[in-house]
């Protein structure tokens, strides 16, 4: 049972960052009110030209990845860094939007859990 919950968990979770992947390059979704910090952020990173599509990537990717049961584990890891960055963003700069971030981790954090199995040879050496 557990199983069946995280996996479909995994594809909502994989569904929000394919489309954050993707609305990095189409532009789909409307861009809300940002705060003239924001809008010094973001005019940042749209300086640095390679940062955004990077992370566009790794969205992605990861979220492709974590879709699949037999690739949940490096999806995890894939995405993990970009989670990262997105719960230290809004904790710092936008607080408002934390709560859906937490669930996003959460699940994220469960799957590495879920197969922390897979990831034992990289840590212990036999």
């Amino acid at each position: 049972m557990k199983n069946k919950i995280l996996t479909g968990l995994c594809i909502l979770f994989a569904l929000m960052m394919v489309n954050a992947g993707l609305n990095k390059f189409f532009n789909y979704m409307p861009m809300p009110e940002l705060s003239e910090e924001m809008t010094q952020i973001m005019g940042s990173f749209i300086t640095i030209k390679w940062i955004l599509p990077l992370v566009a990537i790794v969205e992605i990717i990861g979220g492709f990845l974590i879709v699949i049961p037999k690739t949940r584990a490096l999806g995890a890891l894939v995405i993990l860094p970009v989670m990262v960055g997105i719960f230290v963003h809004h904790l710092v700069l936008d607080i408002s939007g934390i709560g859906i971030t937490l669930v996003l981790f959460a699940i994220n954090i469960w799957a590495i859990v879920a197969n922390f199995n897979k990831y034992k040879p990289m840590i212990v050496s036999e």
